[in-house]
This record gives structure tokens, C-alpha cells and sequence, in this order.
């Protein structure tokens, strides 16, 4: 009934030990992306390790492109909405930690605040692109540095993940833009990163060029429609990735789902061949618990749901 009984301590604490078994002894940590808290809630009971929050997806929520719009308290805000809705821990896109230096500390703390388990921090300019888009461009090695150290720096919690993301592979072609990956990952690690996210990846290959790299875990991207082939999890586990997302999929298949129902509803003015469809009535009462409520007090829900 309302909010998570596990503390956000709890959770940063749990993710630690899986995260350091699944790097010691192989394995992966699944990290589906959540579009808002209920879907959140449908990732933990389906039976995944974790929640991951995307900042395009916060962005096309606010009906805005993933440029560096959305502001620190838009998104620590809808992290904390997610975050306390699961008893998983969540990992949250910050961006380019919304300004110099002093800004990344500022976001690491209001993370923590928000009950998020772990947050990357990228080395893209201001302002910053979709990591799969073409144009991209990133800060120095010193500049990108200094951003991981100041996050790692003002987290309060030892147990909170800091991530670092490098986009600088897209930066050049072939073994070049690979090479440059490899040292970038390498500079990031030494400025106090807990885990290495290497955007863009094209092959697994590159995938375990960069985790032979770096003595960290490495998280994968399978985003569809980007850069990234969109290897199984069997695939990234066997070639030593240790966590993967999949950032905006949830997103893309409700919209999907949401403009063919409303093209039948033009075409045929009901939906009632859609009705298979759905989530049910009752399994959503379910998956809100309404009963949990009803039990605190009657007052609350004081009815059936029928099947």
C-alpha cells in the first residue's frame, strides 16, 4: 500500500551486491525503462532486477525532445514519483548533470533525495542530443572529469552508483572512434566512476573491448532505432556486460498500442475489438492494490471487482 517499504538506503545496498556478484562471477542485471510509476510497479512484478528512468522519456512525457530541456527538479521529481512506487532499485538518467561542476554535486544530492539508487552523469556539450543521434558532440577529457569527480565527491550515501557515460565513440569512425572510447572510459574510471556506460556501441565486440578496459562494470544501451545492433541478454552476459537497459521500449510499444486503438476508434467508433488488448479492470485494481487499501480502511474501497 502506497510507497515502497524498502528503503532508498536498502535498495542503493542491494544493487551494490548484485552488481558486484553479476562483475565477479558473470550474469546481468536487467533494467527495463519506466514511463511512469505504475509501470514501474509492472517491471518488479514481472520480475526484473531493476528500474531504469530515461531522460527522453521524461522529456517526451513533458512533450519535449531530448535536447537538455527538462530542468534538475522536473527530473528528480518524476524519479522520486517512480522510484518510491518499487521495491527495485532505480537508475536514472541526469543528463549532463545540468550545469558546471558545482550543478553535477547538486544533482547527485537531490538524487539521493529522490530515493534513486544510482544515476550517469554523460560527457556530451550543453546543450546535449539523443545518444544515437548523429552531430553529437562531447566536452574534453579534463571537463568530463571533473563532472564524474564532483558527483562522486558530493554523494553522501558510498552506497549511491555513480556511472559515468561517454558518447565519444560516435565522435570518429571505425577503430579511432573505438580507441577514443576505451581511454575515455579509462579517464572516467580514475575520476571516481563506479561503472562505465559506452554509449553507441555498434558491435559486441566493441562491447568487450570496453569492458577489457576498464576493472568496472559496464552497462549496455538497447535502444531501438539507434546505433546499437539490439543483442539479447544472453549475448551481452557472454561478452562481460553487467547491466542493460532498455530506456524508451515500454514507451514506444503503450504509444504504438495507444495510435492504433485510437485509428480504430476513427474507423470503427468502438473499441471493443481491442478489448484482448488491455489490461484488465481487475488486474490493474491488482497491480494498485487496491485490497491493500480496502484493509487500512474500508472506507477507502468497499467493493468487488468482477471478472
Amino acid at each position: 500500500m502506497l510507497y515502497s517499504e524498502t528503503t532508498p538506503a536498502e535498495k542503493r545496498r542491494i544493487l551494490r551486491e548484485r552488481l558486484a556478484a553479476t562483475f565477479s562471477t558473470g550474469g546481468l542485471l536487467r533494467f527495463p525503462g519506466a514511463f511512469n510509476p505504475l509501470s514501474a510497479r509492472l517491471i518488479e512484478r514481472k520480475g526484473f532486477e531493476g528500474v531504469y528512468i530515461s531522460g527522453a522519456v521524461l522529456s517526451a512525457d513533458l512533450g519535449l525532445p531530448d535536447i537538455g530541456l527538462t530542468t534538475l527538479s522536473e527530473v528528480a521529481g518524476r524519479g522520486a514519483q517512480i522510484a518510491r512506487m518499487t521495491e527495485l532499485p532505480a537508475i536514472i538518467d541526469a543528463d549532463t548533470g545540468f550545469g558546471e561542476p558545482m550543478n553535477v554535486a547538486r544533482t547527485i544530492q537531490e538524487l539521493e533525495n529522490a530515493g534513486l539508487a544510482g544515476a550517469h552523469i554523460e560527457d556530451q556539450i550543453n546543450p546535449k542530443r539523443c545518444g544515437h543521434l548523429d552531430g553529437k558532440a562531447v566536452v574534453d577529457e579534463g571537463t568530463a572529469a571533473k563532472r564524474i569527480r564532483a558527483a562522486a565527491d558530493a554523494r553522501r550515501d558510498p552506497d549511491f552508483l555513480i556511472m559515468a557515460r561517454t558518447d565519444i565513440r560516435a565522435t570518429a569512425e571505425g577503430p579511432q572512434g573505438l580507441a577514443l572510447a576505451k581511454d575515455r572510459a579509462r579517464a572516467l574510471v580514475d575520476a571516481g566512476a563506479d561503472a562505465i556506460f559506452p554509449e553507441a556501441m555498434r558491435t559486441l565486440e566493441e562491447f568487450a573491448a570496453v569492458r577489457e578496459a576498464v576493472d568496472v562494470p559496464i552497462l549496455a544501451n538497447m535502444t531501438e532505432f539507434g546505433k546499437s545492433e539490439l543483442f539479447s541478454t544472453r549475448q551481452l552476459a557472454d561478452v562481460g556486460v553487467n547491466i542493460v537497459i532498455w530506456p524508451v521500449s515500454m514507451l514506444r510499444i503503450a504509444m504504438g498500442a495507444t495510435g492504433r486503438a485510437l485509428d480504430t476508434l476513427i474507423e470503427e467508433g468502438h473499441l471493443t475489438g481491442k478489448l484482448g488488448e488491455m489490461q484488465h479492470r481487475a488486474d490493474l485494481y491488482e497491480l494498485i492494490d487496491y485490497e491493500g487499501y480496502n484493509r487500512f480502511d474500508t472506507s477507502v474501497f468497499n467493493f468487488e471487482v468482477e471478472r
